[in-house]
């Protein structure tokens, strides 16, 4: 099992963006389809993270994973004591975007290549979000075995 946990306020996985363009001469127009930029910057984020926390350590690639995600939203400022008192105890939770599939796309797709050779191999998962004093994702991904659960 590896864990590892990305600071800052969770991310969404953002839609691929196209651009068009003429030609110089105008008679052609060229589409092309890019990643935003913050998807970009968010996915080496968690990449680098991986890294240092969990090192060059990869599963195999016939492994069936299991991978866990508990995504920590920042509480607002604005947030009186008795209401950031229920947030931190987990009485009141983030019913927010991002939403936890956009969370989970980004984080898994993050490690292909990197944890695991791709994110297909996740056969199981849970997903949880939470208000946090620390804005924070914590990813924990686990080796299961070929057994019926249920």
């Amino acid at each position: 099992m590896v864990k590892f946990t990305v600071y800052g306020e969770p991310k969404a996985k953002g839609r691929p963006r196209v651009s068009v363009r003429k030609s110089g001469d105008g008679e052609k127009t060229f589409a092309r389809a890019y990643t935003p930029k913050a998807t970009v910057v968010y996915e080496n984020q968690v990449k680098i993270e991986y890294e240092n926390q969990c090192g060059s350590f990869r599963f195999s690639d016939d492994a069936m994973l299991d991978v866990r995600i508990f995504a920590f939203y920042g509480i607002p400022k604005s947030t009186s004591k008795k209401k950031r008192q229920m947030m931190i105890e987990g009485k009141i939770r983030p019913v927010k975007k991002p939403d936890f599939d956009n969370i989970a796309k980004i984080i898994c797709d993050s490690l292909n290549g990197i944890a695991y050779r791709d994110d297909a191999m996740v056969v199981d998962g849970m997903f949880r979000k939470y208000y946090s004093e620390q804005p924070r994702v914590e990813v924990s991904i686990r080796e299961v075995g070929g057994e019926h659960e249920q």
